[in-house]
């Protein structure tokens, strides 16, 4: 994912599209704003929390998600509601530097997103560069089946080495 100048509503809404995407390649329902175990703050304790993302599968517990920018307690509350009662919770950050991890059992996707004061004076502008992606080494086909047992130290290069 790429984008440049975004701001920070900007950001964290495309990050909730490609997470709505992701599960939706799935096979999974998704919903966007669904309720959360977790109650509101007083004085609106009546009615729950929102997450932003939260996925129904047929092979395992839901999967509820939120996308954040920064280190709420607030969140970590919620996600480890949802994980009490059996949900996997997955928590997108992004920013820059380091992104300290949640508690367990929270995941944790980072998002590496750089930063700049916006020149207009409105707070942020966001970007990220696309990533050039390495091809893992290729390996040898070769098995090995017995390997021979080598005397050490191994005799400086160029010595015959021992003899029989």
């Amino acid at each position: 994912m790429a984008f440049a100048d975004l701001t920070t509503d900007q950001v964290t809404a495309r990050l909730i599209d490609a997470v709505v995407d992701w599960a939706g390649e799935q096979g999974w329902r998704v919903y966007r704003r669904a309720s959360s175990v977790l109650p509101l703050p007083p004085p609106m304790s009546a009615r729950q929390s929102v997450l932003d993302v939260a996925c129904a599968r047929p092979d395992g517990p839901p999967v509820v998600v939120e996308v954040d920018h920064g280190t709420r307690r607030r969140t970590w509350e919620k996600l480890l509601a949802e994980a009490d009662a059996g949900r996997v919770a997955l928590w997108v950050r992004w920013g820059s530097g380091r992104l300290p991890p949640p508690p367990p059992p929270i995941w944790m996707v980072t998002c590496e997103v750089s930063g700049r004061p916006d020149p207009a004076g409105r707070g942020r502008l966001h970007s990220r560069s696309p990533r050039t992606r390495k091809l893992p080494p290729a390996h040898s086909a070769v098995r090995v089946e017995t390997v021979a047992a080598v005397e050490l130290p191994l005799p400086p290069t160029g010595s015959p080495g021992p003899t029989a």
